[in-house]
């Protein structure tokens, strides 16, 4: 009989927090190993809180994570040898770059092959090693810093690859080549990966998962659309969300007035012209601001911006072409009181 192997991360009711807020209230999550998890959501909902935690750089305030064979409070400083965070804004020492990259090779009193493996991890990232191992730190532009940094933490060999948005501040070319390099050292070692991003299209390219979070608790997966009170009775047996001076959302009775509320994008239509008569009670006017493939076949994500909400849509092929969808165009959004879902 073949013996399981335990998941990467088992968290279990995990609050965490600062002070007396708590940022991040997490029951249960299960992080398997070789997966390639993404987290989305907006600024201050906890991701970054999150990757700490598994990063083994905070401790959570009360929970327990287990990594492997191992309870995270037994020895955080062996387990932080065996995963690494890339920030979102790279920090490098002031030293060349092969000096960099090396820097945790060092410290672990790794000497064998250094110029060997230096070389080779700046090549995962598209850096010419002859052109850039010995650059000084500030020789480098936003995205070749990054590279630098990602490739510091590539020649560590970890089992686990942590990354909070780590293409924010680089160009295009520079995020592909990241893309690239976490992809290849995933593909070489079964590297588990872990990446908060808000660049959906770039983050749908590199994980297998992604998962939402919203004031910190796991909504539900990162195409799904969430949508917060305060809902008001509207008397007629509906509920409202106010959406800018005109616009409203109608809803099923909500647990309370402040409850969360989930649109999957598959239950979300889209018309260039507003229906004269249709059962649905949500039409909302808006603009569709970026449209890319779906992980679904034959779909297409379509992201619309109304009034003072961003909704992303699921829509087949044969829709975007017989609508003539373009990024720019005028839309409806067109959704049921009963397809939001409450958590």
């Amino acid at each position: 009989m073949m013996q399981q192997t335990r998941p990467a991360y088992e968290l279990r009711n995990i609050r965490h927090g600062y002070g007396q807020e708590f940022v991040l209230d997490v029951p249960e999550l299960t992080v398997e190993k070789g997966i390639s998890l993404g987290l989305v959501g907006p600024n201050g909902c906890g991701k970054s809180t999150l990757l700490r935690l598994l990063a083994f750089l905070e401790e959570p305030n009360s929970g327990d994570i287990r990594f492997e064979e191992m309870t995270a409070g037994a020895d955080y400083a062996s387990l932080r040898k065996q995963v690494t965070l890339v920030l979102q804004e790279p920090y490098l020492l002031k030293r060349s770059v092969f000096d960099n990259v090396a820097y945790g090779l060092r410290v672990r009193g790794e000497k064998e092959g250094i110029k060997k493996r230096v070389f080779e991890a700046l090549e995962w990232v598209g850096l010419e090693p002859e052109t850039f191992a010995y650059r000084r730190w500030f020789e480098l532009s936003g995205g070749e810093a990054q590279r630098v940094s990602v490739a510091s933490r590539l020649i560590l060999r970890p089992k686990v690859l942590l990354l909070d948005e780590p293409t924010a501040s680089v160009d295009t070319r520079s995020a592909a080549l990241i893309q690239k390099a976490i992809l290849d050292i995933r593909g070489r070692w079964g590297t588990t990966l872990v990446i908060a991003s808000h660049d959906l299209t770039w983050l749908n390219g590199i994980t297998d998962e992604i998962l939402r979070i919203h004031s910190g608790r796991i909504v539900g997966s990162g195409v799904e659309n969430v949508l917060t009170g305060p809902w008001i009775f509207n008397g007629k047996d509906l509920w409202t969300k106010q959406m800018g001076d005109t616009a409203r959302i109608f809803a099923t009775r909500p647990p309370d007035e402040n409850s969360v509320a989930i649109l999957h994008p598959e239950d979300i239509m889209i018309a260039i012209e507003e229906p004269a008569s249709i059962s649905a009670q949500n039409i909302l006017r808006g603009t569709i601001t970026y449209m890319t493939t779906s992980r679904q076949k034959d779909k297409v994500q379509v992201m619309v911006q109304t009034s003072t909400l961003s909704l992303t849509c699921s829509i087949t092929h044969y829709a975007v072409s017989s609508l003539g969808l373009l990024p720019g165009k005028d839309v409806f959004v067109i959704f049921k009181a009963a397809s939001l879902m409450w958590q």
